[in-house]
């Protein structure tokens, strides 16, 4: 495995950076998750604005422009002979002293991996993901805004966490005001009475992109409306289908909440439906990582 670090590539075993790199002494960096599927990197350009605008959010300087960054991911892939990969891109502050100030970093450290991810086996596509409610709450934008997507994740391991000592696979973070916000790596959606509901931005969450997709594809292909406003989780355990969506866990739907069986106890036909469209959508569409011609044809 070919790893890039800061404008080269190392094998996995000589992949290294220093112990005084902000990133690690202080979660002090941003990261971004993309998938590859079928040759084709989606949403590319859509992930590495969101990576940038993650890192002015903190005053972090990238070395390198989006479209320089674009290609760095591309040739990594190439240097691996992917074609469906998870790709995982790290900016931190860089090498500094034991201390705060960020004046002593005098250059970010860029990190790109690509490789394969499962969060979930095959079967919970199937038969749906259980959810808990965690009893930490969201970090408020007062405090450090959810759509900075940080290295300091530790709102989100503490509540996945949560739900892994509870039995279950995913947790559901409320905000300060006790309205749903996001789960620990998803964001979350419900439907009733032909109506899709999710948080809005402002309700602190990270603004995904696969939500933004899923959102598209239920206006557009399924011809439902789509209400971005606060609910409460009265509101969810009476839902007819609730599913959760995410880069790495894609869109799949959750069946039980707090042990309340939602719908029928499986993932519904909607979210069946919204599930297809999305792999239709990614396996054919994206950024391509090979230049590959057309094969000529023998007659």
């Amino acid at each position: 495995m070919k790893i890039y670090i800061d404008g080269k590539h190392y094998e996995k075993e000589e992949a290294r950076i220093s112990v005084f790199d902000h990133g690690l002494l202080y979660g002090d960096g941003v990261f971004e998750g993309i998938r590859a599927y079928n040759g084709r990197v989606f949403r590319l350009a859509e992930h590495v604005e969101r990576l940038y605008a993650s890192a002015k959010g903190i005053l972090l300087d990238c070395p390198l422009t989006p479209k320089e960054m674009e290609e760095a991911i591309l040739e990594t892939l190439r240097l691996n002979r992917l074609r469906d990969a998870y790709i995982r891109v790290v900016l931190t502050r860089g090498m500094g002293d034991l201390g705060l100030d960020m004046r002593k970093c005098k250059k970010a450290t860029l990190v790109i991996i690509a490789d394969t991810i499962e969060l979930y086996p095959p079967s919970f596509y199937e038969k749906g993901l259980e959810l808990i409610t965690a009893h930490i709450r969201r970090t408020p934008h007062e405090c450090l805004s959810p759509n900075i997507k940080s290295l300091n994740y530790l709102n989100n391991i503490l509540a996945k966490n949560t739900a892994v000592r509870a039995g279950a696979q995913e947790a559901i973070l409320l905000n300060l005001a006790g309205y749903v916000a996001e789960c620990a790596g998803d964001n979350i959606f419900f439907l009733k009475d032909r109506r899709v509901w999710t948080p809005p931005v402002w309700a602190g969450i990270l603004e995904g992109i696969t939500r933004r997709t899923a959102i598209d594809l239920v206006r557009e292909k399924l011809k439902l409306p789509v209400q971005e406003d606060p609910f409460t989780l009265f509101q969810l355990y009476g839902a007819e289908e609730v599913f959760v969506t995410g880069t790495g866990a894609e869109i799949l739907g959750a069946v039980k909440i707090d042990g309340r069986i939602i719908g029928n106890g499986k993932p519904g036909p909607f979210t069946q439906r919204l599930t297809a469209l999305y792999r239709e959508l990614t396996r054919a569409t994206g950024t391509p990582i090979y230049d590959e011609k057309p094969v000529a044809s023998n007659r």
